[in-house]
Protein backbone atom coordinates (compact mmCIF):
# COMPACT_ATOMS: atom_id res chain seq x y z
CA UNK A 1 0.00 0.00 0.00
CA UNK A 2 2.73 2.62 0.84
CA UNK A 3 4.58 1.56 -2.53
CA UNK A 4 1.03 2.96 -4.02
CA UNK A 5 1.38 6.02 -2.69
CA UNK A 6 4.84 6.55 -3.73
CA UNK A 7 3.80 5.64 -7.45
CA UNK A 8 0.90 7.79 -7.21
CA UNK A 9 3.18 10.72 -5.74
CA UNK A 10 5.52 10.43 -8.40
CA UNK A 11 3.22 10.32 -11.42
CA UNK A 12 1.14 13.01 -9.91
CA UNK A 13 5.00 15.27 -9.67
CA UNK A 14 5.67 13.90 -13.47
CA UNK A 15 2.47 15.59 -14.32
CA UNK A 16 2.82 18.88 -12.88
CA UNK A 17 6.19 18.64 -14.42
CA UNK A 18 5.33 18.34 -17.57
CA UNK A 19 2.37 20.64 -17.25
CA UNK A 20 5.07 23.12 -16.25
CA UNK A 21 7.39 22.84 -19.33
CA UNK A 22 4.13 22.52 -21.59
CA UNK A 23 3.46 26.18 -19.97
CA UNK A 24 7.42 27.12 -21.05
CA UNK A 25 6.85 25.95 -23.66
CA UNK A 26 4.09 28.00 -24.93
CA UNK A 27 5.40 30.73 -23.38
CA UNK A 28 8.55 30.92 -25.09
CA UNK A 29 7.16 30.03 -28.79
CA UNK A 30 4.33 33.01 -28.55
CA UNK A 31 7.56 35.30 -27.37
CA UNK A 32 9.33 34.32 -31.05
CA UNK A 33 6.43 34.05 -32.88
CA UNK A 34 5.45 37.66 -31.48
CA UNK A 35 8.88 38.72 -32.50
CA UNK A 36 8.52 37.37 -36.26
CA UNK A 37 5.35 39.10 -36.70
CA UNK A 38 7.12 42.58 -35.25
CA UNK A 39 9.94 41.71 -37.14
CA UNK A 40 7.41 41.44 -40.63
CA UNK A 41 5.95 44.41 -40.23
CA UNK A 42 8.76 46.37 -41.31
CA UNK A 43 9.88 44.01 -44.42
CA UNK A 44 8.43 40.93 -45.00
CA UNK A 45 10.48 37.35 -44.52
CA UNK A 46 9.62 36.70 -48.49
CA UNK A 47 11.46 39.89 -49.16
CA UNK A 48 14.19 39.43 -46.59
CA UNK A 49 15.02 36.06 -47.79
CA UNK A 50 14.84 37.52 -51.59
CA UNK A 51 17.13 40.43 -50.68
CA UNK A 52 19.57 37.90 -49.21
CA UNK A 53 19.78 35.59 -52.54
CA UNK A 54 20.25 38.34 -54.68
CA UNK A 55 23.35 39.47 -52.17
CA UNK A 56 24.83 36.56 -52.75
CA UNK A 57 24.53 36.50 -56.16
CA UNK A 58 26.16 39.85 -56.35
CA UNK A 59 29.09 38.29 -53.64
CA UNK A 60 29.49 35.41 -56.51
CA UNK A 61 30.28 38.04 -59.37
CA UNK A 62 32.11 39.84 -57.37
CA UNK A 63 34.39 37.06 -56.36
CA UNK A 64 34.72 36.58 -60.11
CA UNK A 65 35.77 39.91 -60.47
CA UNK A 66 38.14 40.59 -57.76
CA UNK A 67 40.01 37.02 -59.55
CA UNK A 68 39.98 39.30 -62.54
CA UNK A 69 37.85 36.11 -64.24
CA UNK A 70 35.48 36.98 -66.41
CA UNK A 71 31.68 36.44 -64.72
CA UNK A 72 30.01 33.63 -66.02
CA UNK A 73 26.85 34.33 -68.44
CA UNK A 74 24.38 31.89 -65.87
CA UNK A 75 25.36 34.04 -63.05
CA UNK A 76 25.12 37.48 -65.20
CA UNK A 77 21.33 36.16 -66.29
CA UNK A 78 20.85 34.98 -62.27
CA UNK A 79 21.51 38.95 -61.46
CA UNK A 80 19.34 39.89 -64.49
CA UNK A 81 16.34 38.10 -63.30
CA UNK A 82 16.46 39.24 -59.68
CA UNK A 83 16.85 42.89 -61.04
CA UNK A 84 13.42 42.40 -62.60
CA UNK A 85 11.67 40.22 -59.81
CA UNK A 86 13.06 43.27 -57.13
CA UNK A 87 11.68 45.67 -59.21
CA UNK A 88 8.07 43.16 -59.63
CA UNK A 89 7.98 42.88 -55.53
CA UNK A 90 8.71 46.60 -54.96
CA UNK A 91 5.70 47.35 -57.46
CA UNK A 92 3.60 45.04 -54.99
CA UNK A 93 4.98 45.83 -51.57
CA UNK A 94 4.25 49.63 -52.37
CA UNK A 95 0.95 49.03 -53.47
CA UNK A 96 -2.29 49.85 -51.60
CA UNK A 97 -2.02 47.40 -48.67
CA UNK A 98 1.18 46.18 -49.27
CA UNK A 99 4.00 45.84 -46.45
CA UNK A 100 5.82 48.87 -47.53
CA UNK A 101 2.76 51.02 -48.35
CA UNK A 102 1.52 50.83 -44.44
CA UNK A 103 5.13 51.37 -43.13
CA UNK A 104 5.66 54.85 -45.21
CA UNK A 105 2.01 55.92 -44.98
CA UNK A 106 3.14 55.71 -40.72
CA UNK A 107 6.86 57.58 -41.64
CA UNK A 108 4.63 60.16 -43.25
CA UNK A 109 3.24 61.55 -40.14
CA UNK A 110 6.84 62.41 -38.96
CA UNK A 111 6.81 65.39 -39.40
CA UNK A 112 10.80 65.69 -38.97
CA UNK A 113 11.26 63.31 -41.64
CA UNK A 114 14.51 64.20 -43.90
CA UNK A 115 13.11 62.67 -47.23
CA UNK A 116 9.43 62.40 -48.70
CA UNK A 117 7.46 59.78 -47.80
CA UNK A 118 3.87 60.83 -49.01
CA UNK A 119 5.60 60.73 -52.54
CA UNK A 120 3.81 56.88 -53.39
CA UNK A 121 0.84 57.45 -51.08
CA UNK A 122 -2.29 57.76 -53.00
CA UNK A 123 -4.34 61.00 -52.11
CA UNK A 124 -8.10 61.15 -51.19
CA UNK A 125 -9.97 59.77 -54.19
CA UNK A 126 -12.36 62.44 -55.54
CA UNK A 127 -15.71 63.17 -54.28
CA UNK A 128 -18.49 61.44 -56.70
CA UNK A 129 -20.24 64.66 -58.46
CA UNK A 130 -23.64 63.21 -58.81
CA UNK A 131 -25.75 63.68 -56.05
Amino acid sequence: MAEDNLNELSEKSLLLRIARELKTIRELTSRAINAMVEAESEVPEKMRRFMNYMHDLHDVKFMYEELGHPVPKHVKEELERCDDRYRQLLVVMHMDGGAFEKVRRDMANDPNNRWDHTRALAGPKPKDPTP
